[in-house]
């Protein structure tokens, strides 16, 4: 019998990246996003079921979980994003809001709910998806990185909660992975979006997947804590080898 997967945020980027790794290594998937038109263009082709979710609406959460098998083995707690890069004494409440509603409460909410169907599988486990922004900090990044410090402390203090349970919990760290990431974070600008990325090669999204596959499809008695991946160009958020100089912000 197929192990049973489910995967948030998989209409794009690394979700959908995800879930079609998974897919590739047997799992059976179910995946959730708000873009269900896009999220149905990533199902149909691997054999996954699309439900909407929202992991802000925690009736959108519960909704979800509700038509979801009463056994699950993955979950993949991909859903969240970034929004702006300004300077703490220059930054918009909704900025924040919104990070921190999909980040960490969105985690704990799909978490939460699912949290049953994974012991009943007798063999669960919990990823999620960090990021490098999850121990360190930079200048305009304070809404972002504190909330991936915080999905950091929530994955750590699982781990500690569920010892002695058939679960198991990592966390996958990236560094600058070029999807849909940085356009989301300047609201639409390309033009600023492609100038993280210029003059260095970043991740990909699949490279990405590559470690939660990887992660999740170890023995069960073995639970790698993190991974943290960068691309070879960067050393830490702030340190990044260019070829040529980005464009001006």
């Amino acid at each position: 019998m197929k192990k049973i997967a489910v995967v948030t945020g998989a209409s794009s980027g690394i979700g959908a990246a995800t879930a079609r790794a998974l897919a590739g290594a047997g799992f059976e998937l179910w995946v959730g996003a708000r873009r269900l038109d896009r999220l149905r263009e990533v199902a149909e082709p691997v054999g996954a079921t699309a439900l909407p979710l929202d992991v802000r609406d925690a009736a959108s959460v519960e909704a979800f979980a509700s038509r979801l098998p009463s056994a699950v083995h993955l979950l993949v707690n991909n859903a969240g994003g970034a929004y702006g890069l300004d300077r703490v004494e220059a930054t918009h409440d909704e900025d924040w809001t919104g990070m921190w509603e999909m980040n960490v409460l969105g985690v704990m909410r799909v978490t939460r709910a699912l949290l049953p169907a994974l012991r009943a599988s007798g063999d669960g486990h919990v990823i999620n998806l960090g990021s490098i922004a999850g121990f360190e900090t930079y200048a305009g990044g304070a809404g972002y990185t504190g909330s991936k410090h915080a999905l950091r402390a929530l994955t750590r203090t699982l781990r500690l909660e569920l010892v002695g349970e058939p679960i198991r919990v990592t966390e996958v760290a990236p560094g600058l992975v070029e999807t849909e990431f940085s356009l989301v974070r300047f609201k639409g600008d390309e033009e600023r979006a492609k100038s993280v990325y210029r003059g260095m090669e970043p991740l990909t999204a699949e490279d990405v997947a590559d470690c939660i596959v990887w992660a999740a499809t170890r023995p069960s008695h073995v639970n790698i804590d993190e991974i943290v991946v960068r691309p070879r160009d960067q050393a830490s958020a702030t340190v990044v080898h260019r070829r040529e100089p980005p464009a001006s912000k």
